[in-house]
């Protein structure tokens, strides 16, 4: 079993910044990618971005040039710094989890709320 717990989440005005962090726990043999989804009420869940175990990313097109993902190996932890945060990027932010556990290939974490005031 892998538990991802996430923080960074919260309340920010447009143009602010706000940092999420993911970390993976578990019996873990192997991170595959790790990265960051998002689900606004009445919309479907969608990528924000993605970092593959050999440092290939993937952005949204939304969030090109505002978000930067990035993560920490030896904490099997990826961060998400967005910048220039718009109403429009008000969510609910999952980190996701793919690899070799001993139980198990994905995982989704619970959940963290960010809210952009316009």
């Amino acid at each position: 079993q892998v538990q991802l717990v996430e923080s960074g989440g919260g309340l920010v005005q447009t143009g602010g910044s706000l940092r999420l962090s993911c970390a993976a726990s578990g019996t873990i043999f192997r991170v595959d990618a790790m990265g960051w989804y998002r689900q606004a009420p009445g919309k479907q869940r969608e990528l924000v971005a993605t970092i593959t175990r050999a440092g290939t990313i993937n952005y949204a097109d939304s969030v090109k040039g505002r978000f930067t993902i990035s993560k920490d190996n030896a904490k099997n932890t990826v961060y998400l710094q967005m910048n220039s945060l718009k109403p429009e990027d008000t969510a609910v932010y999952y980190c996701h989890f793919t690899g070799a556990t001993i139980q198990g290939y994905a995982y989704w974490g619970q959940g963290t709320q960010v809210t952009v005031s316009s």
